[in-house]
């Protein structure tokens, strides 16, 4: 075969490999433009975006906040940043009461623990409760049907009835624990002593909730006390079950430094 013959033979085959080639190109840039528009588009590419399986921003910056609020308050709910830091640090039992409102008589007393100094706060039970028929005060003076806010020791009990086993607070079984007239209702008040821890609001601590010292003087009243609930508001005190009273004295500990805070919700 002449060197001319070879040449034209030749052409068909490269012909086919540069159109092939250019077929190849086209296909593959039109796949690419059509993965770019739906990419835009927020089509089938958009869901690789969160293949990771993180929620959304605004939902990771909720749980962060969330966190933070946890970390601030060390497991606790319904109180502000401000009133934690109230808490001794060496306190390893709070009963937490927070009121509904702040010129309500109604509220929520919850028991919590911790393992150690530092640890969170643990719920161990909570119970419906009532206080004050006026709500709370920080100003709280002898007669205006407030309840103190704040944060308190909580060092002595007693009551009508003998102790529940395993009672360890100092305890007063005493005849005087008795409750005299009506309730702010008018309700009956029989059976509302039966159980008492004192408050350490306006007292001496170390002695009987009988005890009718107030070393900040009458105008502020005292005798302010943990209690049974008796179905109706109180003149400052806190009501609660009395199996709830029951666990309460079962549960607490001098050793672990007891202390009460209550106020209105997120005091």
């Amino acid at each position: 075969m002449s060197k001319h013959a070879r040449a034209r033979s030749s052409r068909p085959s490269t012909s086919r490999r540069v159109a092939f080639a250019a077929t190849f190109c086209l296909l593959t840039c039109t796949a690419g433009w059509v993965y770019a528009v739906e990419d835009e588009a927020g089509g089938a590419a958009a869901p690789q975006a969160r293949a990771d399986g993180r929620p959304p921003a605004p939902e990771r910056a909720g749980r962060a906040a969330r966190d933070a609020d946890r970390a601030g308050l060390q497991g606790l709910s319904g109180i502000s940043e401000q009133t934690r830091a109230k808490i001794p640090a060496e306190s390893r039992q709070l009963v937490l009461v927070t009121g509904k409102a702040k010129d309500s008589s109604e509220s929520t007393a919850t028991l919590y623990t911790r393992p150690e100094v530092g640890a969170d706060w643990v719920r161990v039970a909570s119970w419906p409760a009532r206080n004050g028929a006026k709500g709370w005060s920080t100003e709280r003076t002898y007669g205006d049907l407030t309840s103190p806010q704040g944060v308190f020791a909580l060092t002595d009990a007693g009551g009508l009835l003998p102790p529940p086993p395993g009672t360890r607070l100092p305890y007063d079984k005493n005849r005087a624990f008795v409750a005299t007239g009506r309730g702010v209702n008018g309700e009956s008040l029989a059976g509302s002593f039966d159980y008492v821890v004192a408050i350490d609001f306006n007292r001496r601590p170390g002695t009987s909730p009988l005890d009718p010292t107030k070393p900040e003087g009458e105008r502020k009243g005292g005798n302010i006390w943990l209690h049974v609930d008796h179905d109706g508001p109180s003149q400052g005190c806190v009501g609660i079950p009395k199996e709830a009273m029951k666990k309460l004295l079962e549960t607490l500990d001098p050793s672990a430094k007891p202390i009460i805070a209550m106020g209105p919700s997120g005091f």
